[in-house]
């Protein structure tokens, strides 16, 4: 292939260029204690700047203790848990990824089971494993579904403390060594709940038309935009729907992403769903069944858009980026089948064929095999 794939062409963000176009997507561990990263996360992320992404996000981190979805979110409430974050993002610069954070809180939905003790409300049998409630926030006093405890509705006083977290964990996560941050505004979680009407019921300046709903998602983002340097990305995660017709729709999101542009956001991630239930209920779904949200983004507002889901082929990732439907692709629970899946795609389209830009601990040993061996052979 004579021309470089638009999956491999670098992208520049501000100060910062990425090596690819390849985006690891922040995935939740539920494995920190009390808030900290454990050595299975250096593991677990590590092994996703190895295998070549240009942007390896760390999971959803909590800006405040009673953010966190479950007992094994981390966070950046204090400074005691800055360090395992550095060894994240030291070992991700030195392997050429960027290190990425992403920063929100869980609102309705913190303090929930982990996915694999049933992924809804604690109960009995998490009390008893040391998993103790603590009470939810949310806009309003409505519950995320049918069993689901009540959330305090915010004051105007609780706001300008989240507000204040929200900017003392991003100076955290830059003294972490992190270049990219991300707010994340989607998935049923504090501030997608301020956002969509169905969940958001206030009377005051932070409810009522679509205006006062993006008012805590545009002050966040102008909190955080003021201690973040300016030469570093900041980027918004959004579910662009709720998925039901009383609910946030994509215009809302156009005109949301405007707001964010205005204010220093540099890239929209489009994901979309969880504003009742898990964050990844749901149906079955196709393949990228949500790149059309970033597709309308881009093209309404000039933006920079992260497409996600359900991408899990090079050819696909490839075809999103060269037909114009985003300027990212990010890849999850795929890079968990292989978090070598940059690398494979790079063979898939014939960007690098003879293991040039694996890491020289790995690459020596796959070319000499491929140079002596009929065995291997590559894809192209």
């Amino acid at each position: 292939m004579t021309d470089l794939p638009k999956l491999f062409q670098p992208l520049t963000l501000r100060g910062v260029t990425t090596r690819n176009r390849i985006v690891i997507s922040p995935m939740c561990q539920y494995t920190a204690h009390d808030g900290h990263l454990e050595d299975w996360h250096l593991v677990h992320l590590g092994r996703f700047a190895t295998g070549g992404a240009g942007i390896v996000f760390t999971e959803a981190t909590a800006v405040q203790k009673s953010g966190r979805i479950t007992h094994g979110c981390p966070g950046l409430w204090t400074d005691s848990q800055i360090a395992g974050h550095a060894r994240v993002t030291q070992f991700a610069l030195r392997n050429g990824a960027i290190p990425a954070i992403q920063l929100g809180h869980a609102g309705r939905k913190s303090g929930m089971q982990r996915p694999w003790f049933g992924n809804g409300p604690l109960n009995e049998a998490d009390f008893a494993r040391g998993d103790m409630p603590w009470s939810p926030v949310g806009p309003s006093a409505i519950p995320v579904a049918d069993g689901w405890p009540e959330p305090h509705a915010l004051t105007l006083d609780d706001i300008a403390e989240l507000k204040a977290d929200y900017a003392a964990a991003a100076q955290r996560a830059l003294a972490a060594g992190y270049k990219i941050a991300e707010i994340h505004g989607a998935h049923g979680y504090l501030i997608h709940s301020f956002l969509s009407p169905l969940s958001n019921q206030r009377s005051d300046i932070y409810g009522g038309d679509l205006a006062g709903r993006m008012r805590l998602a545009l002050e966040v983002v102008e909190t955080v935009r003021a201690v973040w340097p300016d030469e570093l990305p900041l980027f918004f995660r959004t579910s662009a729907v709720d998925g039901d017709a009383a609910g946030w729709q994509l215009d809302d999101t156009v005109v949301l992403a405007r707001e964010l542009k205005a204010r220093g956001v540099d890239v929209v991630d489009c994901s979309s769903g969880g504003i009742s239930g898990p964050a990844t209920g749901g149906g079955r779904r196709q393949p990228g069944f949500q790149v059309p949200y970033a597709a309308r983004v881009g093209k309404d507002t000039g933006m920079t858009t992260m497409a996600v889901g359900l991408i899990t082929h090079a050819e696909q990732a490839e075809a999103i980026l060269a037909e114009g439907h985003a300027d990212l692709v990010a890849i999850a629970r795929e890079a968990l089948v292989d978090p070598a899946w940059p690398l494979h795609a790079a063979d898939t389209l014939g960007y690098d064929t003879t293991f040039k830009t694996w890491p020289d601990q790995y690459g020596w040993w796959l070319a000499g095999r491929l140079a002596t061996s009929d065995f291997y052979q590559p894809k192209n």
